[in-house]
């Protein structure tokens, strides 16, 4: 019998909580959204993994000199993650849109409101019964906002790593969701005129003005905002790898190799956060609530600012393009693309909404800046 005993208490089967057990359906669920429904399968794959895994009792994955606990301290803990992840996006985007036409950066701002509104609405949210928000952790919460994984990983590192598994999944669970959440803001804030309208061609950027953008770019960061330089900084050299064409073989494997093994243990290091003892709290769901509205508030702000935009311009802008100055690239800017066509067939905004865009990401890495100034 004690043999018997000892057995069993050796399986997993006589160790298992609900909670674990909770979290481990939380997990396969992210694995139904990236496998089925393909939503950010890149990240929710390993993330719904890593869940699965942290969970598994006497594993011991997460546990000290685990493997989930030794890829969470070398690569979030540190904030190496994060920073790889951005030389790689780096390395993939296309500042000419933006350069052509340099407006759209007060898009991608427009659409940080949601993240500072968020700030203020998590404080607020103290006043709730079971509700205790740090400003660290307000602030933490309310970069969801963005739309921006890396970056909601790399603040919620610095500011409030107890939260980050919720805030993570938050933001990505988010992103991957813009097809389904964006369109209705979209169609509500506009009429059928405005999102007919079509905007010329843009003009040819130079590759001189492509090198000297990402160098600017990272001049003004250290200026103005030097707490902002670990993200644009690695962002600026990813780009500037791309556009010099001096070192192909160092921007391909930025964009592929890099970006992807990174990706792979950043999603396995977000889901040993997942853990039953800190997901399956009431701050969680305040999170996710909390991450909608910041989603819902920077969608709007950007249309209202193209709206705004157009009224006092020569040139009529269409305000769907500033639903695209949430970071998700190049989602959005496709999202952007698919309603326009539903109004004006004829109307090709891809192009367009790459501007506000890619303003977006930088936008949303100035925000986690100035947060971190103030709050850090």
């Amino acid at each position: 019998m004690e043999k018997l005993e000892l057995l069993w208490q050796s399986t997993s089967l006589a160790h298992f909580e609900l909670g674990q057990v909770i979290m481990m359906s939380v997990g396969a669920l992210l694995l139904y959204l990236a496998i089925v429904k393909k939503f950010e399968p890149l990240l929710l794959l390993p993330i719904g993994f890593g869940a699965v895994l942290t969970n598994i009792p006497l594993a011991g994955f997460s546990d000290p000199g685990g493997l989930l606990y030794l890829v969470y301290h070398v690569g979030i803990d540190t904030g190496v993650f994060p920073l790889l992840i951005f030389m790689g996006v780096g390395a993939m985007t296309d500042f000419s849109a933006l350069i052509a036409n340099p407006r759209m950066l007060l898009l991608g701002a427009a659409a940080q409101f949601g993240i500072f509104g968020t700030l203020f609405g998590a404080i607020a949210l103290n006043m709730v019964p079971g509700f205790e928000f740090s400003l660290q952790d307000a602030a933490a919460i309310a970069i969801i906002g963005g739309a921006d994984g890396p970056t909601a990983i790399f603040l919620a590192s610095k500011l409030a790593p107890d939260l980050l598994g919720a805030i993570a999944v938050a933001a990505y669970s988010y992103m991957a969701l813009v097809p389904l959440i964006q369109p209705p803001i979209m169609r509500l804030l506009t009429s059928e005129d405005e999102r007919k309208i079509e905007m010329p061609q843009l003009r040819t950027v130079s590759k001189r003005e492509k090198i000297v953008f990402p160098l600017a770019v990272l001049l003004l960061c250290i200026l103005f905002l030097p707490t902002a330089t670990p993200l644009v900084g690695m962002f600026c050299l990813g780009n500037l790898m791309k556009e010099s064409g001096v070192v192909d073989r160092l921007s391909n494997s930025a964009q592929n190799e890099l970006i992807n093994v990174v990706t792979i243990f950043l999603g396995l290091a977000v889901g040993s956060k997942l853990s039953a003892d800190k997901f399956l709290t009431v701050e969680t769901l305040g999170i996710l609530a909390l991450g909608a509205i910041a989603f819902s508030i920077g969608t709007s702000a950007g249309i209202l600012m193209a709206k705004a935009m157009s009224k006092l311009s020569s040139q009529k802008i269409n305000p769907l393009i500033g639903a695209a100055g949430v970071s998700a690239v190049p989602m959005a800017a496709r999202v952007v693309n698919k309603v326009g066509l539903e109004a004006n067939h004829h109307n090709f905004l891809l192009m367009h909404a790459m501007g506000p865009n890619v303003a977006g990401v930088l936008g949303s890495a100035v925000a986690a800046g100035i947060l971190l100034a103030l709050v850090g």
